[in-house]
């Protein structure tokens, strides 16, 4: 059997559809759900989160600041968190851009892709801003693991564009090029904005999937995903948070919204409607 990143990934998008969805503890989000800004209210964002859509999307992407903020006893939430996630058989991408160089970076790759770490996930994001060679130990550790990578090329936040436009070419094709030869993905993705205007850059090569942040509140819609990402309709990952998030009664049912309408407008089909 074909244990790899990129097969549980495209297996869990043919059954599930394309969405991701970030799991954000914000202060903000905590107080909007009437819970306490506190380790206690962490696990009990994130517990809710996960019992209301580890069993009807692809996806899901904690964003590892917001626990971290909490120390000792965050990270404690953020390894349960993960474990339940495994449980209900949902793809687990840690949002953690980093990005390092020689034992360092070793260390991070060490911390959430070795099989079996209390802190692995089946992905990561990363940032290619000590050069993409920087995040070969990562890729290869990725890759001994039956993990992926997702690597910053054009983000969803605006300040990004002047910096990210000259390079997302060299990172886009160095992605490529780590893709090289493998099916149904790459172990290498890259992560590009559901905001962006257009692509910018041919990404007819990639061979690896895009995760696409911006959907919801920070203003791209499922008809952006699909205009957008167009060329590349099939390996697109749509993510969407506070849009879904903000009140825990409808986290399920705007989730399914958010789902169904993505995979409509992008032409995948949901085998395992919920």
């Amino acid at each position: 059997m074909n244990d790899t990143f990129g097969a549980r990934l495209r297996a869990r998008l043919d059954a599930y559809g394309p969405l991701c969805v970030g799991l954000d503890p914000s202060p903000a989000l905590l107080h909007a759900w009437g819970l306490d800004d506190s380790p206690a209210g962490l696990e009990r964002f994130s517990r809710t989160v996960v019992d209301e859509v580890g069993d009807v999307v692809a996806v899901v992407k904690p964003q590892s600041a917001f626990f971290e903020r909490w120390g000792s006893r965050g990270i404690t939430v953020l390894e349960r968190t993960i474990a339940d996630l495994r449980e209900a058989g949902t793809l687990v991408l840690l949002d953690v851009k980093r990005g390092d160089i020689g034992s360092t970076m070793a260390a991070y790759a060490e911390a959430y892709l070795d099989r079996g770490g209390p802190l692995a996930a089946d992905a990561v994001t990363l940032s290619p801003y000590l050069g993409f060679g920087s995040l070969e130990v990562a890729i290869t550790s990725a890759m001994v693991n039956d993990a992926g990578v997702f690597v910053l090329a054009r983000t969803s936040n605006p300040e990004a564009a002047p910096l990210q436009r000259h390079v997302a070419g060299q990172v886009i094709a160095a992605a490529a090029a780590a893709n090289a030869g493998h099916t149904p993905f790459g172990p290498v993705g890259l992560v590009m904005g559901a905001t962006l205007p257009e692509l910018g850059e041919p990404l007819g090569d990639l061979n690896g999937p895009i995760l696409a942040p911006g959907l919801g509140v920070q203003g791209a819609t499922p008809a952006d995903v699909a205009r957008v990402f167009a060329s590349v309709r099939h390996a697109v990952v749509p993510s969407v948070s506070r849009a879904v998030l903000t009140d825990p009664k409808q986290v399920r049912s705007r989730t399914l919204d958010y789902r169904d309408e993505c995979a409509a407008l992008l032409g995948a089909k949901v085998a395992a409607q919920k």
